[in-house]
């Protein structure tokens, strides 16, 4: 293990055996919703109300180093504690080989999703729990239920589930036919036309939420993110995917061109 102070963050290099000790694993699940996960590394955002929990894991920290290399724990303590409002990178020393993880995925209906894995994996849990924190009704160590009722919620699974490798964890996600047709039965048959049938106000609200902008969010905003999200679901993206896949992100590119279409000024 080694340990950097820099003036911008605490960068912890080690190996995944220490990664996966009790004290490192219960620091990182108390901080699910401020963690950012990397390729190789997590990124641990300071929390002010978690303080103690920190101050706790870098003395637990500093106490493994000093064993490992034979110095003065106080003093070295000392000098982390002096960087307690720095992000803390924790970085595997070197790429282990690529685990395969199941995950499963099931629509109750449009509104709950099932995520369950195989078996326990805290670190992939620890991440879907970082993305979906704010949306999760319920879970154990191998499952989670997802409220997705709006649009925002369901546009947030998707980004949480587009990502696919997790520190030396390779992600395989599974699912029915029947998943995105539950999950999107809203869209199901819906076109431009449809859509300019409500009333006004819900017709906007629909367009922007198709675009994940605020209601009346900026011409530069919306453009900004309708280029964004149509690299994001072009079709050619998926093209080797299963159909109900590849017919999903055509669906869903297919509403953003007429949702941008419909909200953008012609000048």
């Amino acid at each position: 293990m080694d340990i950097v102070l820099r003036n911008n963050l605490i960068l912890i290099t080690t190996g995944f055996d220490t990664l996966n000790t009790p004290w490192m694993k219960e620091f990182l699940n108390h901080h699910s919703r401020g963690m950012l996960f990397l390729p190789k590394a997590v990124l641990v955002f300071r929390n002010e109300t978690l303080k103690e929990v920190r101050e706790e894991f870098l003395a637990q920290l500093s106490q493994h180093h000093a064993k490992v290399h034979d110095f003065d724990h106080e003093f070295f303590l000392k000098s982390m504690l002096k960087f307690g409002t720095q992000p803390i990178k924790i970085e595997l020393s070197k790429m282990e080989e690529p685990e395969n993880v199941q995950v499963n995925l099931y629509a109750y209906d449009k509104n709950t999703v099932l995520i369950t894995l195989d078996a326990p994996n805290s670190w992939v849990i620890s991440y879907l729990r970082s993305q979906l924190e704010v949306y999760i009704e319920r879970g154990t160590d191998i499952s989670l239920v997802i409220d997705v009722s709006d649009y925002k919620a369901k546009a947030r699974l998707e980004r949480a589930l587009n990502k696919r490798h997790i520190l030396h964890y390779q992600i395989q996600y599974r699912y029915d036919n029947h998943f995105m047709s539950k999950l999107y039965s809203d869209f199901a048959n819906c076109s431009f036309g449809d859509l300019a049938n409500n009333d006004e106000e819900d017709e906007k609200k629909i367009f922007y939420t198709i675009l994940e902008c605020p209601v009346g969010a900026s011409q530069d905003a919306l453009k900004k993110s309708y280029k964004k999200l149509t690299k994001v679901y072009h079709p050619d993206k998926v093209f080797h995917e299963a159909p109900h896949m590849v017919e999903h992100y055509t669906q869903k590119f297919q509403l953003l061109q007429e949702a941008y279409t419909a909200l953008r000024v012609v000048s």
